[in-house]
């Protein structure tokens, strides 16, 4: 396995980070903790979860899964960078107006709180928002997480699916306040979603975020197998999904056949070469799926690569502002 720092922080974190979305809703208790002594026998010890994953009405239980995997002991939770989330609602039932999705530092104390619990630990490595909330200004949410940060309970704080100006803005706060500020940021980036590259990606670099890639396979369309399966085994949403990009996914499987590596792989390895990037996510459903994928960090796309690659998957032409203005 190959590590990187994760964005300006003294963190060395695995370049591919597991993802466990699927723990209990895909995959089950056992397999889940295969995946997980798989993962740190391979040497991946990034792991990313959030409060809400576990499937509806079973927000949590994703947590539950990992917490009692590190209860097995043997060195397993001292080996994991842990990232949690908080901010949308955990119960669908609990009516009120400070259930709903948010940041307040009311909802991050509570939240924060219910995570520790599930995942049987005292802390977390990183605590990432899971969407902004332009409700909330930096006064509250940079104390909150100061208050955490100075009781041990996290160590570093993390966003996702934030906008450019919302990394910008968030460094700017943290820096009036003498702090270290975002670490990292998570966020869609895949082939078939480029429009990251615009702008949050290039900010994040100049703010010294780390980029996290979720969704790198944009829901499995780049993952080998969206030209194979039958209509009738998909959502006709994801039939729809299928047939709008049928043309570049049939040229991505061409060329990957020259390469000789899987699609997955492939699309998982073009993320992270790009240079903003930390770790892309994997969310594999099974140990065989997840050791496919440890080849990843060894692949190497040639710029030959690269720029087929760019023209079946048009990008938005660069950055902002040069790729829209003289």
């Amino acid at each position: 396995m190959k590590y990187t720092y994760l964005g300006k922080s003294g963190l060395k974190v695995s370049k591919l980070c597991l993802g466990t979305m699927n723990f209990g809703p895909e995959t089950d208790e056992q397999e889940a903790f295969r995946i997980m002594d798989a993962a740190l026998d391979a040497g991946v010890n990034f792991f990313d979860t959030a409060n809400v994953y576990g499937g509806q009405g079973n927000r949590g239980r994703t947590e539950e899964i990992i917490g009692r995997w590190f209860a097995q002991g043997g060195g397993r939770r001292e080996k994991v960078v842990l990232a949690t989330k908080v901010h949308n609602n955990m119960d669908d039932a609990l009516d009120g107006p400070n259930m709903t999705n948010g940041l307040s530092a009311y909802k991050i104390r509570r939240h924060l709180e219910g995570s520790l619990r599930r995942l049987n630990t005292d802390h977390v490595e990183l605590y990432q928002m899971h969407h902004v909330d332009r409700n909330v200004g930096w006064d509250e949410l940079w104390d909150a997480f100061q208050v955490h940060i100075n009781q041990g309970k996290i160590s570093y704080v993390g966003s996702s699916n934030f906008a450019g100006r919302d990394l910008v803005k968030a460094q700017y706060e943290a820096k009036a306040r003498h702090r270290l500020g975002l670490v990292s940021e998570q966020h869609k980036f895949s082939l078939l979603c480029r429009l990251p590259e615009l702008e949050v990606l290039p900010a994040a670099q100049d703010q010294g975020i780390g980029v996290i890639a979720w969704s790198p396979l944009d829901g499995g369309l780049l993952g080998g197998n969206a030209l194979k399966a039958s209509g009738g085994s998909r959502s006709t949403r994801s039939q729809e999904r299928v047939d709008a990009h049928r043309s570049k996914l049939e040229q991505f499987a061409s060329l990957c056949r020259e390469l000789g590596e899987s699609e997955a792989n492939v699309a998982l390895a073009w993320t992270l070469a790009h240079p903003a990037m930390t770790a892309p996510i994997i969310g594999p459903r099974t140990l065989a799926q997840f050791q496919d994928t440890l080849r990843v960090v060894d692949i190497e796309l040639s710029d030959e690569t690269l720029k087929r690659l760019d023209e079946i998957f048009p990008g938005p032409g660069g950055e902002a502002p040069q790729a829209y203005a003289w």
